[in-house]
């Protein structure tokens, strides 16, 4: 019965896991599509808010894409990352 409850748990925690990370990409895509908008203020909220939530991961994939014709690609690599870390989650179901 123990090994039962540990399973749904488990399970549980990877659902929970998925979630979050959906959620964290929703922000970033907010975050890279107001980004588009030369009048925002990044200081004032809600968008300090998505800035401080995304910025450190967008951070890690700063410069590893050149930019092209004054485009920065890297955010492009973040999301492909974490969608494709989102696709392994998904898929883990523990019997």
């Amino acid at each position: 019965m123990k090994e039962a409850s540990t399973i749904s748990l488990a399970n549980v925690l990877v659902a929970t896991l998925f979630n979050f990370l959906q959620l964290y990409f929703i922000l970033i895509l907010t975050k890279i599509t107001l980004s588009w908008f030369p009048n925002i203020n990044w200081y004032v909220e809600p968008f300090y808010t998505i800035h401080r939530l995304t910025r450190p991961y967008l951070r890690l994939f700063e410069g590893t894409v050149r930019i092209i014709f004054g485009i920065d690609c890297s955010p492009t690599l973040a999301l492909i990352f974490l969608q494709t870390l989102m696709l392994m989650i998904e898929n883990i179901k523990i019997d």
